[in-house]
Order: C-alpha cells, then sequence, then structure tokens
C-alpha cells in the first residue's frame, strides 16, 4: 500500500498536470487572485511564491503576501521573503506582511520581529497591526513556542508607554482568556502586582509542557 506521503505527492503531481494543461499558471492564478487554483496546487508552490514575492514590486508583494496568509501552509521560504518586509514603511504591504508571518512559519525570530514592532515601531498603526498579528495569526506555534511569545508580552506590561501596555493585555486576553487584574492605565504598584501574577502563572504554565 502506498503511503499517505506518496498519495498525497501524486495528488498534487495530478493537479499541477491538469492546470498545466488547461493552461492556467501559478502566475495566472495570483494575478486572477484565484486561491482556490492555487490551493490545488499544493505546498509545493510555496518556494515559487516565494521567489515570485522576492522579484515583485511592492503592490506585487502586498497581493502575495495576503496569498500566504489565505494559504496558511508553513514554508521557510516565504518566512525569509516576508521578513524582509517586516519593516518597510509601506502600510498596506507591511499590515499585510505582519498578518502572513505567523501563518506559513512557528520561528520565534517572527514573534520577536512581531514584538519589536509592538513595543518600538514610531507609528501607533504598525504597533497595534502587530498585536493583533500576535493576537490572531500566530497558528503554527507549540505550546513551549508561545512560552516564548507570553515572556515577550508580559514584558510589555512594563512599557512606559500606555498604548503598548494596552494592547499587550489584550493580546494575553485573547490568547489566554485572562487579565490578572491588570489595567493597562493603572497605579505602578498596581500593575506591578498584576505583572507579578502574570510570571507566577507563566512559570506554572511551563511547568505543565
Amino acid at each position: 500500500m502506498k503511503s499517505l506521503r506518496t498519495l498525497a505527492f501524486v495528488a498534487a503531481a495530478f493537479s499541477l498536470a491538469i492546470f498545466a494543461s488547461a493552461g492556467t499558471t501559478l502566475e495566472d492564478a495570483v494575478a486572477a487572485d484565484d486561491i482556490d487554483a492555487i490551493k490545488a496546487m499544493g505546498p509545493s508552490v510555496m518556494p515559487r511564491l516565494a521567489r515570485l514575492y522576492g522579484a515583485g514590486a511592492e503592490e506585487r508583494r502586498q497581493r502575495l503576501a495576503t496569498v500566504f496568509y489565505r494559504l496558511g501552509w508553513k514554508s521557510e521560504e516565504a518566512k525569509d521573503a516576508l521578513m524582509k518586509d517586516v519593516h518597510t514603511p509601506n502600510a498596506g504591504l507591511r499590515m499585510s506582511v505582519q498578518y502572513a508571518l505567523g501563518r506559513v512559519s512557528s520561528d520565534v525570530s517572527v514573534v520577536d520581529a512581531l514584538l519589536d514592532n509592538m513595543q518600538n515601531d514610531a507609528l501607533l498603526l504598525f504597533r497595534d497591526k502587530a498585536a493583533c498579528a500576535l493576537a490572531y495569526d500566530q497558528v503554527h506555534l507549540t505550546p513551549a513556542q508561545k512560552v516564548h511569545l507570553f515572556e515577550g508580552l508580559i514584558r510589555a506590561l512594563d512599557d512606559p508607554k500606555m498604548d503598548v501596555r494596552r494592547i499587550a493585555v489584550t493580546v494575553l486576553q485573547i490568547q489566554t482568556g485572562q487579565d490578572k487584574g491588570f489595567r493597562f492605565a493603572g497605579p505602578p504598584d498596581a500593575r506591578a502586582r498584576a505583572v507579578e501574577a502574570w510570571r507566577q502563572w507563566l512559570a506554572e504554565y511551563r511547568s505543565q509542557l
């Protein structure tokens, strides 16, 4: 009996043959925003999509970042391509890249880049959208890698910028369903007690892995 991997490979090859015979190329599918056609070609197209991304102008890169987001397939090549634009000043491209990164990778370097943008970017828009990406789009993280994410978010609760404290605790609430009584605009001593409660929670979380 053929292995599931072999069967999957055969199916992907068959799909590619169908699209080739019909004259539909990967480039055609991307230009037409035909996500179903790209999905039918299978995850083996990800390195090619990453090369198209690297060779494209900003508008095309934004389109491809959205394709990566919608596919949700892990790809080291896609992660490397997207990371080159994680600090771009182009607002549309930056937001698409930030959203896509967690859906192509479980690398903690992605988490670190988004945490850095969330805390340190000069524009509130980019800080806020990085937080959104951390809250909703880290779909491939293992429980151990989530420890790294939670550590960064808990550190951000001590940030001197009120808006950073606000979005950091919001991400923690979305990820864990808890807030530990942290109030981003509260007095320093009350915030410190809540941060300590978060650190104790994280130690227990880590011990159960």
